[in-house]
């Protein structure tokens, strides 16, 4: 590589016309496209490119000339080096107004359709919200040892945090405390990973350990969870070796109105309680649940959709391809006294195990699925005696694939949908959607 090629690049000065879907803002720098991570639209930057692609370049602002008035100061010290947010510096309103738009714009332009209706956004406080979280951790002598946090943005490092704001307080406030103890463990270089997992009155940390600790170690984690409350969780191998420190730890639980939902520290939950409360809400509004109706909870998980919504209907029969989670399911749906709530293993990835359900008699179905979307039960569930199908979604290009098909192909009509602010600060879009049939 010549001495020339290895010269950081000028700072290039941009005008920001538009933000991209992940949230990156986009200018042209002599006629070419350029993502500047940091910017907002209206805004005049100095930035520095990244990286050079052939269509577009990479960038990050690092001053803002003439500033949008979105733009507000980001509360984590943080920010702009952890990737764990990418929207501190917009207000909230602007961030609901963008992931709303990002909704929109995908469902008219893969799906080909327009709700009849656009939901207001589901939204609460942006602070100290997140319930579930994987702190990555990097033993570095030459930093003080250890360093615990979200990896920076763009690169395999680990931040070094103080704090995060976004973080369940109980775990986000004392990060140092957390370095500190793992300063003095023996395995600190085997931890790659703590898995944070919070219900409403206990909080897990579960420890990745590539090595067994010794009783030293011991010690330390059976004081830290003492002087913090933090309940420590050791997985030396997968998800299935996962024990905790001691015995008789606090089950993780939440609640929604008068249920309770018991899970275990890497099952998954929605990260948000708060928005999970106002999801439920309005996946109920939806659905519109009457006493002789029949509904099918797809991708149920541990029953946040089932429960609330036997409480008023005949029957819900739900479907999930993760065994332990029907196990939850069912355990929860026993301690909630719901007899009419019932739970199959099935993976719905499977066109013939989404073929082989029979939702004959079921007349509402809820379907919750992954990142990858709900193909396989879009294109092979029988849907012939479906009124409603309310759709909740965490990536909105699968939404919008599924509905395309569920709308031109099914016989649905896309009747309302709309955004929740499950991940405030970031660039994540979630929504539900309600379908009425044709």
């Amino acid at each position: 590589m010549s001495r020339r090629a290895r010269q950081p690049r000028e700072p290039v000065t941009l005008t920001i016309d538009s933000l991209s879907h992940e949230g990156r803002g986009v200018g042209r720098n002599e006629g070419k496209t350029v993502f500047v991570h940091g910017a907002l639209p209206g805004e005049r930057v100095t930035a520095q490119v990244v990286k050079r692609r052939g269509r577009f370049d990479e960038a990050v602002a690092l001053d803002v000339l003439e500033a949008s008035p979105e733009r507000v100061d980001p509360l984590c010290a943080h920010f702009g080096v952890c990737g764990g947010c990418s929207f501190q510096h917009a207000t909230q309103t602007f961030q609901l107004e963008h992931k709303q738009r990002v909704l929109l714009e995908l469902l008219e332009h893969t799906a080909g359709v327009q709700p009849a209706t656009v939901a207001a956004p589901i939204h609460s406080h942006p602070w100290a919200y997140r319930r579930k979280a994987r702190l990555g951790v990097k033993h570095v002598p030459a930093k003080g040892g250890v360093i615990v946090g979200f990896r920076e943005r763009a690169t395999p490092y680990i931040t070094h945090c103080d704090e995060c704001v976004v973080l369940d307080a109980r775990v986000g406030s004392r990060l140092v405390e957390l370095r500190e103890m793992m300063r003095e463990l023996s395995i600190a270089a085997q931890i790659p990973q703590i898995e944070v997992a919070a219900g409403d009155d206990a909080v897990a940390l579960v420890f990745r350990c590539l090595a067994l600790p010794s009783a030293r170690d011991r010690e330390l984690l059976a004081r830290f969870q003492q002087e913090t409350g933090l309940e420590i969780y050791l997985q030396p191998g997968g998800l299935n070796t996962v024990e905790p420190l001691e015995a008789g730890n606090t089950p993780l639980r939440y609640g929604l109105g008068d249920l309770q939902f018991e899970f275990l520290p890497v099952d998954f939950t929605q990260v948000n309680a708060a928005i999970n409360a106002r999801l439920i809400e309005r996946a109920l509004e939806y659905l519109k649940p009457a006493a002789d109706d029949r509904v099918l909870d797809l991708f149920c998980g541990l029953g946040n959709f089932s429960l609330p919504v036997a409480q008023r209907v005949a029957q819900v029969q739900g479907y999930e391809g993760d065994a332990g989670l029907i196990r939850r399911a069912l355990a929860n749906a026993e301690r909630n006294q719901l007899a009419n709530c019932f739970f199959e293993q099935a993976d719905l990835a499977d066109p013939a195990a989404v073929a082989s359900i029979t939702p004959q008699g079921f007349n509402k179905v809820i379907i919750d699925p992954p990142r990858s979307g709900a193909g396989m039960v879009v294109e092979h569930l029988r849907l012939e005696g479906v009124e409603r199908l309310v759709y909740v979604s965490c990536n909105p290009a699968t939404l919008a694939r599924d509905v395309k098909s569920l709308c031109h192909e099914r016989g649905f009509q896309l009747v309302q949908t709309g955004i929740l602010d499950m991940f405030p600060h970031t660039a994540h879009v979630e929504s539900i959607s309600l379908l009425h049939r044709v």
